[in-house]
């Protein structure tokens, strides 16, 4: 998925839309890199402020030394203070870095996690992951994630999701019993096909290409499949998205979606959306640090 484009906590503007249809279960909110606009994506605590979550999505990728690390770039330079490949840097150098001063001084010494402590923090928190490994991973890797959710007792609380077939493919033999999903940025000629020939229980496409076609979210669901767009952060999107019947939305916003849905279920009228205010950075860290 593109990386956010949140650098600050930021204090969205109050925003009405059209009502959607209140007959719609309600999608499930997904967390995007954690509560991502209230704290530095992928760490500790956007994973503690993700609260209002029904799921946090994370981003998973290996150290030279073959440590998994939750991260998204394949580099560490937007979001440390270090610079080039995680795959070029060893856990020792990793460990020490910076992964919370670019992007509020409140969160200085936060830490890129390594997957076994966000994986902690899920399993004391109660929270469902959506898990996506990132760019072609070898089986022995996989395998690594698999033992590691297993070890957590979070492999039935966690989908595993992956653009990179492969990786699905070495999961899927590997635990048969851990649920997948297809990452897309543009659709498949026949989606469903794809998705029963991979085994995976949703199909997740760039909200972008799938908007012209909400045809196949029926189709998809016909199928037996969940069907949840990434990253939408509009909430005139998110009417659409709730018409066309989608059964979550991964976004920057969690906190703001999950309060439109409430909206929604209470009122045939279109929702004034609050502004996410959540927790402050210093209530971030304590909940972090639980």
């Amino acid at each position: 998925m593109a990386p956010a484009q949140l650098t600050v906590a930021p204090q969205f503007a109050p925003a009405v839309v059209a009502a959607p249809p209140a007959d719609r279960p309600a999608p499930r909110v997904i967390a995007h890199r954690g509560q991502s606009s209230l704290a530095p994506e992928n760490t500790l605590a956007a994973i503690a402020a993700a609260s209002s979550a029904d799921l946090v999505e994370i981003d998973v990728d290996t150290s030279a030394d073959g440590v998994p690390y939750v991260l998204h770039d394949a580099t560490l330079d937007r979001t440390t203070d270090g610079t080039g490949a995680l795959r070029e840097h060893v856990s020792h150098h990793v460990d020490g870095l910076d992964a919370g001063s670019w992007f509020s001084p409140a969160f200085a010494g936060q830490r890129v996690p390594r997957l076994t402590a966000a994986l902690r923090l899920s399993a004391a928190r109660g929270a469902r992951l959506l898990l996506e490994v990132k760019r072609p991973q070898t089986r022995a890797a996989v395998a690594r994630y698999v033992a590691e959710l297993r070890e957590a007792g979070m492999l039935d609380r966690t989908v595993l999701q992956s653009f990179d077939e492969d990786t699905l493919i070495h999961a899927r033999d590997l635990a048969p019993e851990l649920r997948l999903a297809l990452l897309r940025r543009t659709l498949d000629a026949d989606p469903v096909a794809v998705a029963r020939e991979l085994g995976v229980v949703a199909y997740n496409p760039d909200w972008d290409a799938l908007a012209p076609r909400p045809d196949v979210v029926g189709d998809l669901q016909a199928a037996g499949l969940a069907v949840v767009p990434w990253t939408v952060d509009d909430p005139a999107a998110w009417t659409t998205m709730r018409a066309a019947g989608v059964d979550g939305i991964i976004t920057n916003r969690a906190g703001e979606l999950a309060r439109w849905n409430a909206a929604v279920a209470t009122s045939s009228a279109a929702p004034t959306l609050v502004p996410d205010a959540g927790l402050g950075p210093a209530a971030v860290r304590v909940a972090a640090a639980a």
